[in-house]
């Protein structure tokens, strides 16, 4: 499995003011408790703690904390810390004192940047002992050994560090400089980094944290990159400030981790993906021409930050959501419905209005599709000011259509207000296979789209006679599947749930229900029973009781699992072993034999059904995932899937 995780940490640790001896030893311990990590990184100035003041000024501590960096890097490397750690440290060079982080690597320092921006305000002094990453003269320092020897070690903001193969590649900026208008991450990403990294030594004051918590969030966001952030703990000097602590991991604007206030020695994890970071950038077709990165340079290590063989470790350290459209959070989940819903109505009140539509006319199954349309229709005319009764809600039952959603189609339309007609088409169907030489009890493909394609001709004719539109009710993963009739059901007039997957479907009907109990508690009982009805296009004969035979997910496979594959083939650009194998660890009550096969399934259909993506009516984008073959996704209708089909 091709993958680029690697595990990254942001340590607190104990801080023993201008004692850089017992600070290492500290380090020391952390490194060895976290040696599986690839990057560890440490606070600002924790060699010798932030707090030194003038201090910072005596060749006795700037000696000390040289000294034992070096023995930090050597000894960590010798009891197995093999990874890249950073730590922050006074520097010396060009007659002037740089605050900086130290890469260490291999027993010794491969890289120092030093800070560009030095705050000098309210209760800060940097100025008063350091120089700025731009008084620097030099591109490096002499390092002195523990051997008496001295190695050259790049020095400057210019600086990115990769490892052996080039699969990840770190930048660096201090505390103050994420907080600059133009923080020195942007070129560096734009110049290649991945992964930044900043010791920082952020004081605490009300509602200071949820501040830097935006400034962290959103540089990783905008600059498409992992962001680790140590910031310097508790028991620094509390003279006149009081320091928390606060790390976070960030990846693409996700805070995979975070730690505020916690006890001295804490570290955080995460495992990040350096796959998707990269894969991002490149789908952000406008990235690289923000602005022109200046010239970099790049420190390579000897050896790989990330492990292939470790691989699938890291992914099942890395849980995945199962429904990736759906949130997890009932709030958040309540909040990106209320959106939705918001999107659908104004974009089909705007069609309307545009148009000069007087109704919305829509085939109303009593399916889910159908009724998330439906209630977005009813929504799209309280906008506008106009009554419910201008939408007009069609059943067209046939041979496979169920008491129970023919019910309850019939109850919703009657509920909300809105016009109600039903359009048997039994008669017509027996007359147009007749017309076809199709034998009547022959249930083919034929048989099924015939229903759909008359279904589809009432309602544009109903549109034509009244004045109206008809709005489409096929949701994403049914485009993505191809699960619909061409020219039948596949076409409308306006297509709402266009970008609507079946499990977010799901989760827009359950809002709705909960939206209306209070209010409408007849409506959210039916709303309720939809939910809970089989999910099926009922074009088979019913059984002689009247059960449903034909149930969608029989015969493609879970949409659970189609849309997982739908939204990280899409969304992540990701492989289909690897959504093979994230699949089997999100979905471990599912034998991988069946997660296989609907993968399958997935690829073959989403290629082979391009076509009738190709030709879809307007309908509005609702997130971040779309086939519009006006906007996101365009595909030649016959390209192969072969080598989509290749995984095991």
């Amino acid at each position: 499995m091709r993958s680029q995780l690697l595990t990254v940490a942001a340590a607190a640790p104990r801080v023993h003011i201008a004692a850089p001896e017992r600070n290492a030893r500290e380090m020391l311990a952390l490194a060895v408790e976290n040696a599986d990590a690839g990057v560890l990184l440490f606070p600002e100035l924790a060699i010798t703690g932030y707090t030194c003041a003038d201090l910072f000024g005596q060749t006795r501590l700037l000696d000390a904390a040289c000294h034992w960096v070096n023995r930090l890097a050597k000894e960590a490397w010798e009891k197995g810390f093999k990874g890249l750690m950073a730590v922050g440290a006074p520097v010396r060079a060009d007659n002037q004192l740089f605050n900086c982080l130290v890469f260490l690597h291999g027993g010794a320092p491969v890289a120092v940047v030093p800070k560009s921006c030095l705050p000098n305000y309210g209760e800060f002094y940097e100025k008063r002992w350091f120089a700025p990453a731009s008084a620097r003269r030099s591109d490096s320092v002499l390092w002195p050994l523990e051997n008496g020897e001295c190695i050259q070690v790049p020095f400057g903001e210019d600086l990115l560090v990769t490892d052996r193969t080039g699969a990840v590649v770190l930048g660096a900026e201090i505390c103050e400089d994420l907080w600059a208008p133009a923080p020195p991450s942007g070129p560096a990403c734009l110049a290649g980094a991945d992964l930044i990294l900043n010791p920082s030594a952020s004081n605490e004051t009300v509602t200071k944290s949820d501040y830097r918590r935006q400034l962290v969030a959103g540089q990783s966001a905008r600059c498409d990159c992992v962001y680790v952030y140590a910031g310097a703990g508790q028991t620094e000097s509390t003279t006149d400030l009081v320091f928390s602590g606060h790390g976070m991991i960030c990846e693409n604007g996700r805070i995979l981790a975070e730690q505020l206030y916690p006890a001295p020695g804490s570290v955080i994890r995460a495992v990040v993906d350096i796959e998707r970071v990269r894969a991002d950038r490149m789908r952000h077709g406008s990235y690289m021409e923000s602005m022109r990165p200046g010239v970099y340079r790049t420190v390579r290590l000897a050896a790989d930050l990330i492990d292939p063989d470790a691989q699938m470790e890291l992914l099942a350290r890395r849980p995945e959501e199962r429904l990736p459209f759906v949130p997890g959070d009932p709030a958040k989940l309540d909040g990106r419905c209320a959106e939705i819903a918001h999107i659908q109505a104004a974009g089909l009140a705007r069609r309307l209005e545009a148009s000069g539509a007087k109704r919305a006319v829509i085939g109303l199954s009593g399916g889910l599709d159908s009724t998330l349309a439906f209630l977005a229709a009813l929504q799209a005319m309280e906008r506008l000011g106009r009554p419910a009764s201008d939408v007009l809600a069609v059943s067209m039952p046939c041979v496979g259509t169920t008491k129970r959603t023919f019910g309850n189609a019939a109850s919703l339309a009657q509920l909300t207000g809105a016009e109600y007609r039903e359009i048997p088409i039994k008669n017509a169907l027996d007359g147009h296979l007749a017309d076809i030489g199709h034998p009547a009890d022959l249930y083919d493909t034929t048989f099924e789209n015939a229903q759909a394609r008359e279904r589809t001709q009432i309602l544009m004719d109903l549109a034509n006679q009244e004045g109206g539109i008809v709005v489409g009710t096929g949701d994403l993963s049914e485009l993505a599947l191809g699960w619909c009739t061409y020219n039948g059901d596949q076409m409308s007039m306006y297509g709402v749930n266009a970008s609507v997957p079946k499990t977010l479907v799901q989760a827009m009907v359950a809002w709705h229900a909960r939206r209306l109990c209070d209010n409408e508690p007849r409506i959210t009982r039916v709303l309720l029973d939809i939910l809970d009805t089989p999910i099926s296009p009922e074009l088979l004969p019913v059984a002689e009781d009247g059960a449903l035979v034909q149930k969608t997910e029989e015969t493609l496979g879970k949409y659970d699992l189609h849309d997982f594959a739908l939204y990280h083939m899409l969304r992540n650009g990701y492989a289909p072993q690897r959504i093979l194998e994230m699949a089997c660890l999100a979905y471990p009550e599912v034998s991988r034999e069946t997660v296989r096969t609907t993968l399958k399934t997935f690829y073959r259909r989403f290629f082979t059904q391009q076509f009738k993506r190709s030709c879809l009516p307007d309908g509005p984008k609702v997130g971040s995932v779309s086939l519009s073959p006006r906007g996101d996704w365009r595909m030649p209708s016959d390209a192969e899937a072969a080598e989509f089909l290749d995984f095991e």
